[in-house]
């Protein structure tokens, strides 16, 4: 008669041989990320370097488009995309109430063989609009019409071959370049926080 005890070393050999078949096979593979991703994206951001105690609850849709492949051993290994994102941003705290628009960069992907994680950098410029106030309040952005810079570094996960996901941390710089009239100043909004997203791959 088998025992438990054989029967569950056995499975867990098995699944041991399975796992490393596996992870041979994607060490082996050529480097073939999607061409198409979507990504809806979540972050929560305080502001800095302003008088008023900002707090920016940045959500995001991002369309990316591959855009190049390194497949050698180097540190450089990976995949860069060019990025589409719309923003929408509630303030939780701040003079205004919330920020919308869009931004556009290029993010790059480092891809090491035999990992399913991936750090990742990425940067953007963009423009929009925010229901700025209408008193020339100190630290307050100005003007409806902004500008804005995005930066975001972390690391993705891949959850199968078309998921995955994300953490990381975002900064982002809303400032109207100084168009504004003399009389209502534009204080520049830098603001940074965590970040967590979810990708699908075409």
């Amino acid at each position: 008669m088998i025992s438990r005890a054989f029967v569950q070393i056995s499975l867990a050999l098995l699944l041991g041989v399975f796992a490393g078949a596996l992870q041979a096979e994607e060490r082996d593979a050529p480097l073939d990320p999607p061409s198409f991703q979507l990504a809806v994206e979540s972050g929560y951001m305080l502001g800095f370097r302003n008088p008023n105690s900002y707090e920016v609850a940045a959500q995001f849709l991002t369309a990316r488009v591959r855009w190049g492949v390194i497949d050698h051993d180097s540190f450089w290994r990976g995949y860069q995309q060019a990025y589409l994102t719309l923003m929408g941003e509630p303030f939780v705290r701040g003079l205004e109430n919330h920020y919308f628009g869009i931004s556009s960069g290029l993010r790059y992907n480092f891809v090491r063989r035999g990992s399913r994680f991936s750090p990742y950098a990425s940067g953007g410029v963009g423009l929009g609009w925010v229901d700025a106030t209408k008193e020339p309040t100190r630290g307050a952005l100005g003007q409806d019409f902004s500008f804005n810079v995005l930066g975001a570094a972390g690391v993705s996960y891949r959850v199968s071959e078309r998921m995955e996901i994300s953490a990381g941390l975002l900064y982002q710089h809303l400032s109207n370049a100084a168009m504004s009239e003399p009389e209502r100043p534009n204080a520049a909004l830098n603001s940074i926080g965590p970040q967590l997203g979810l990708s699908y791959g075409f």
